[in-house]
């Protein structure tokens, strides 16, 4: 999965990691390497047997498929890696260093989808806070993030070397608070109706390698 991960970055974000760069994430304590991976059409009986086993996680608001149970898992001949995000716990902030999704999917929830699960992360380490560098450009993104309530804290000029774009920085509290919860849980529901409106099923799986933040199946 490390080289789809490096096409996958090489269409987001210009080339942004090496494949030892990766690597380094997977293998560092520290950080949360997650992958959204796009399966073919499971049979019914496979898709229902994952279904029942979704539960909710004992230290996650988020759905999740227990170790034990039954679950499709895409091979690595037949999945397509189309999501990456990640991570990296600094004492008690969350540092969201690359959130991309391959252009031909875009627009579709996943970065939604993406965000959720980092953010979810972040509260189970314990963190307080998160922050992350957007393009002043991005207006896609900067929408996403204020659903999320993050706030402006500063400007980086010419951080993008690409273009010598500014970069804006923002930070968002509280992570640790019931009122974060429920926003957290209320915008995992609507990234969960958008991708059941598109036809997609979802299935959270558990860390393996990089980690499946979910299998999208589309029917």
């Amino acid at each position: 999965m490390l080289p789809s991960a490096l096409e996958l970055d090489q269409l987001c974000f210009g080339g942004l990691w090496t494949l030892d760069g990766y690597q380094k994430e997977l293998d560092s304590p520290n950080s949360d390497l997650l992958a959204i991976v796009l399966a073919p059409p499971a049979d019914e009986t496979e898709l229902t047997n994952a279904d029942e086993s979704q539960a909710t996680s004992p230290k996650s608001n988020l759905p999740s498929i227990h170790p034990s149970a039954p679950s499709v898992t895409p091979s690595a001949a037949t999945a397509c890696l189309i999501g990456l995000g990640c991570s990296w716990a600094i004492l008690d902030e969350a540092h969201i260093t690359i959130l991309g999704v391959h252009p031909s999917y875009q627009r579709r929830g996943l970065g939604h989808l993406m965000l959720c699960a980092l953010l979810d992360r972040a509260r189970h380490r314990q963190m307080a806070r998160a922050t992350l560098e957007v393009r002043i450009s991005n207006q896609s993104a900067l929408a996403l993030y204020q659903k999320f309530e993050f706030q402006g804290a500063g400007r980086r000029k010419a951080y993008y070397t690409d273009t010598g774009e500014d970069a804006l920085i923002l930070w968002r509290g509280g992570l640790q608070t019931p009122q974060f919860s429920a926003l957290l849980a209320a915008q995992w529901a609507e990234t969960q109706h958008r991708l059941v409106w598109q036809d997609w099923a979802l299935h959270l799986l558990l860390p393996v390698s990089i980690v499946q933040t979910s299998t999208l199946t589309c029917s």
